[in-house]
């Protein structure tokens, strides 16, 4: 799947590139701006332009993007500093983004929206039908954008989805915490306000929920991945009421004691809360992140990078440390005018030496010393430097000349004048060059960044020609390799086909640990076949409705994959179905986690119809021979056909693909068609009784071992009928 994320560099933008690399998708970027430097991660491809250029389309149809997502409330490109003249930018860039999305004909817009769009309280929990009370310019802008996505799906039946996410907030690392803008992050603000000030800032009326970005970035990409959403708004929350003084009891208690609560109750209590349960319903919701853990976390971190948080005004760095740095920014700003001071005393000297002398009379020691300022200072301290040595020019003049005359000399205004133009062009030039050196480094940062972007493109790029490398010469994941090792199915004996079908879909998917459980009712699932002890832990019968996590995934016809990596489950599962009715189980285990993405989950699906395929053909053969298998009018299975089935089972009990015992039955021939009717009521659909060739009668036990079967020998004692366990080589 291809996703174009348009946004600016942020957490959020970072967690959800992460989350579609993992799982196996090609992201692409709108920046939004032509001058970028930051670097993005695990992105294919990157587009520097504004939302609103020309070239929007260009843009779109070179991606062919099956989803977008438009970051919205969370953009960091908007700092909302001037709210006026941001309103119209976001809206101008949605509304080009939209009209050109509009043009695609295809896949899926997603813009994220924030609680912004609620100021008033609510008693409840706020639903998508409430009708939004946005105050700010800000909040009023997010409604207008999720307005424009709805009149175009309303109009053109785009596909557009609004998600409201509530509260998010997450660890404001020190690079991002202008872009982030840390006033809406509310944990976060609380904990670098008690760092930096020692006071924390609370009303114990207000109430609200968080939602922690890991948790934020999983649900954004169930509606990134679903084939279809029944609704065009989402609210996404944990629903999770805490009160702010209850959030800052939190963060003084990580932040220590230093860290005092000022109480800023006032006015009657306000509430604002999401109800997710519209999502919950049609997508599942699990939060795995809690206020406690993640408060503990931000609060560890930041006290751990405190110099990074704080600034040297701040309460936290003491009095000494606040005069410390004042005193510094004086004394850099002094240097220069220190340095130049001292320098026109050796230069006054030289002057005064030079006047008597016959030999440096006509060397002009104050112009070297102006020049000398301007060129390495610029105009500024040419200026300082020229008023200097004026004054020194004036005060060696008077040694021999009265005030007045040094002044209605014309020579004096001359050489003045001299001294102030040279000085200011040599420093006029010296600034423009050093202007012109800063512009040459931003352009080389800049560069520098394009570089870092495009090793960062060929590193995907890398990745993706290693993997089409091992495609196409392993041909281990090609679609023509996989259909002929699942064609050899069609090889074996009709009774043996599901036996090899675990081991070859052992092999397809480099797992050991692969069962293959066959549904008996809508409720449980008897183990048919595995390839190790591992697969086989679950047991051999299961009620697959009490997995809730997979069987939801199975019943709607997707494969469950355990992102959770929860030891009850498989890692990976997913079901065969005939005629909407679920056949098989597939289960796999020991998959690395990298190897948990899409691309494995379409693989399994693909292989799961070639494996259906073969168990349908060997199915209807049976079928076929049904009346030839069974003594007529009897559930005993004939003497060939009992035979060619032990051996079957006998042969993967030797390649450890199943368990099986044969139990002997002491009855005499006249009363076998009896002793059938009664011990077929004692056995599971799964077991088998007939004949061999020595005339007496046996039944196979699958998947059940020696020990296990003193069970089943015990009930066929009660019924009068004595048996024993037989070895394949007895047989």
């Amino acid at each position: 799947m291809d996703v174009l994320l348009i946004g600016g560099s942020s957490d959020l933008m970072n967690a959800v590139l992460n989350k579609l690399n993992k799982e196996g998708h090609r992201s692409y970027v709108l920046t939004g701006s032509r001058n970028v430097r930051e670097s993005y991660k695990n992105v294919y491809e990157k587009y520097n332009f504004p939302y609103d250029c020309d070239c929007l389309k260009e843009i779109f149809d070179s991606v062919n993007p099956d989803v977008i997502l438009f970051t919205g409330a969370y953009d960091s490109n908007f700092s909302w500093e001037d709210p006026r003249r941001e309103s119209v930018q976001f809206l101008a860039g949605l509304q080009n983004v939209m009209s050109t999305f509009a043009t695609m004909k295809k896949g899926r817009l997603i813009y994220l929206s924030s609680q912004e769009v609620y100021s008033n309280s609510y008693p409840n929990h706020i639903s998508e039908d409430l009708q939004t009370s946005a105050i700010s310019l800000r909040g009023m802008t997010y409604v207008q954008g999720e307005d424009i996505c709805r009149n175009y799906h309303q109009t053109m039946g785009l596909d557009t989805v609004a998600l409201r996410l509530d509260h998010l907030y997450s660890v404001p690392y020190k690079e991002r915490l202008q872009g982030e803008r840390l006033r809406d992050n509310v944990c976060a603000q609380m904990c670098v306000e008690a760092l930096r000030t020692g006071k924390i800032q609370a009303n114990s009326h207000k109430m609200f929920s968080l939602l922690h970005q890991d948790d934020a970035v999983e649900f954004i990409y169930q509606i990134i991945r679903a084939e279809q959403t029944m609704h065009s708004l989402y609210h996404i929350s944990s629903e999770q009421a805490v009160t702010e003084m209850e959030l800052a009891q939190m963060v003084q208690k990580e932040m220590g004691k230093n860290a005092q609560i000022v109480n800023n109750t006032v006015g009657s209590e306000f509430r604002v809360i999401l109800s997710a349960k519209l999502f919950a319903d049609e997508f599942g919701m699990k939060i795995f992140h809690n206020y406690e853990e993640s408060v503990a976390e931000m609060a560890k971190h930041i006290k751990r990078h405190s110099n990074e948080y704080m600034q040297d005004t701040d309460i936290g760095k003491g009095a000494a440390g606040r005069i410390k740095q004042n005193i510094y920014h004086i004394v850099r700003a002094l240097v220069p005018f220190l340095e130049n001071v001292v320098c026109f005393l050796p230069f006054f000297m030289l002057h005064n030496r030079a006047v008597d002398s016959a030999y440096f009379a006509k060397l002009d020691f104050y112009l070297l010393y102006v020049l000398l300022f301007a060129i390495i200072h610029g105009q500024q301290q040419a200026t300082f430097s020229a008023v200097l040595a004026t004054a020194g020019y004036c005060f060696r003049q008077s040694y021999t000349r009265s005030g007045l005359e040094i002044l209605l000399d014309y020579n004096t205004y001359v050489w003045v004048a001299q001294l102030f133009i040279l000085g200011l062009v040599v420093g006029y030039m010296k600034d423009q060059l050093a202007a012109m050196k800063g512009e040459n480094q931003q352009e080389m940062q800049y560069l520098t960044g394009q570089l870092d972007d495009i090793q960062d493109i060929n590193t995907s790029n890398v990745r993706l020609k290693n993997v089409l490398e091992v495609q196409i010469v392993n041909q281990n994941d090609s679609f023509g390799k996989i259909y002929e090792i699942t064609s050899s199915l069609d090889q074996y004996d009709p009774s043996e086909v599901l036996f090899y079908a675990a081991e070859i879909l052992s092999r397809l998917v480099g797992s050991k640990d692969v069962a293959i459980y066959s549904v008996a009712n809508r409720s449980y699932a008897r183990l048919f076949s595995s390839t190790s002890k591992k697969a086989r832990e679950l047991g051999n019968s299961i009620e697959y409705t009490s997995y809730e996590d997979m069987y939801r995934d199975l019943k709607e016809h997707r494969v469950f994959i355990n992102k959770n990596m929860d030891e009850k489950y498989p890692l990976m599962a997913n079901a065969i179905y005939s005629e909407e009715e679920m056949q098989l189980i597939l289960m796999i285990w020991g998959i690395p986690w990298e190897r948990m993405t899409l691309s494995q989950a379409n693989m399994l699906v693909v292989i799961g119809y070639l494996i259906q395929n073969a168990v349908v053909r060997a199915n209807r053969y049976i079928e076929a021979l049904e009346n030839q298998r069974y003594i007529e009018g009897t559930k005993i299975m004939e003497t060939e056909a009992f035979s060619n089935l032990v051996e079957a089972y006998l042969r993967a009990r030797n390649k450890n693909l199943t368990e099986c015992t044969i139990l002997r039955i002491d009855v005499q021939e006249n009363r076998q068609e009896e002793a059938a009717v009664a011990l077929t009521k004692l056995m599971r659909q799964s077991d088998y009784i007939g004949k061999l060739s020595d005339g007496n009668l046996y039944a196979l036990l699958s998947n059940t071992e020696h020990k296990d079967a003193d069970f089943v020998i015990r009930r066929f004692d009660k019924a009068g009928y004595k048996s024993w366990v037989k070895e394949g080589t007895e047989l």
